[in-house]
C-alpha cells in the first residue's frame, strides 16, 4: 500500500501529458478535410481509447520503475512514451503524415519489444501492453492510409 501514491502519480502524469498534447493538437480543419480510409473510426472513439491505454501505460511504468528502474524494460517504456507524445504534434500540428508514420512505426516496434522483453519476467506488464500494441498497429494503418490518400 505504501506505493499507491507513486502509482497514482504515474497514472496522472501519463494521462496529464497525453491530455495536454491531445488538447494542444486537437484535429483542425486540415484534418477534417483529409481523405480518410473507410475504416477510420469516428473521432469520439479516440479519447476513451487513449484514456484507457494511458492508464495501462501508467500502471506498467510504475511496475517497472519499482522493480528495476535501470532495466531495458524501463528504457523501452520511456522510449515508447517519447515516441507516443511526439506523434500527435508531428501529425496534427506539423501536418507531416509521412514523418508521423515513421514515428508511429518506431513506437510500435518499442511496444512489441517491450512485450517480448517483459513476457517471461513481468507477464502482467506485457499483457497490459497488448491492447496498446493492437491500437497502435491500427493507428499505424490509419496513418499510412491517410498519407497515401492525401
Amino acid at each position: 500500500m505504501r506505493n499507491i501514491p507513486s502509482l497514482i502519480a504515474f497514472i496522472i502524469t501519463v494521462l496529464g501529458i497525453g491530455i495536454l498534447i491531445g488538447t494542444i493538437t486537437t484535429p483542425d480543419e486540415w484534418y477534417q478535410l483529409l481523405t480518410k480510409p473507410s475504416f477510420n473510426p469516428p473521432n469520439w472513439i479516440f479519447g476513451p481509447v487513449w484514456t484507457a491505454l494511458y492508464i495501462f501505460i501508467g500502471i506498467v511504468g510504475w511496475r517497472i520503475w519499482h522493480k528495476d528502474r535501470h532495466s531495458l524494460k524501463m528504457k523501452l517504456w520511456f522510449a515508447q512514451m517519447g515516441l507516443n507524445f511526439l506523434w500527435s504534434p508531428v501529425f496534427f500540428a506539423l501536418k507531416q503524415t509521412e514523418i508521423a508514420f515513421v514515428i508511429i512505426t518506431l513506437l510500435l516496434i518499442c511496444i512489441v519489444k517491450f512485450i517480448r522483453v517483459s513476457w517471461n519476467t513481468d507477464r502482467m506488464s506485457a499483457v497490459f501492453f497488448i491492447p496498446y500494441a493492437a491500437w497502435v498497429a491500427f493507428a499505424s494503418l490509419l496513418n499510412i492510409s491517410i498519407a497515401i490518400l492525401n
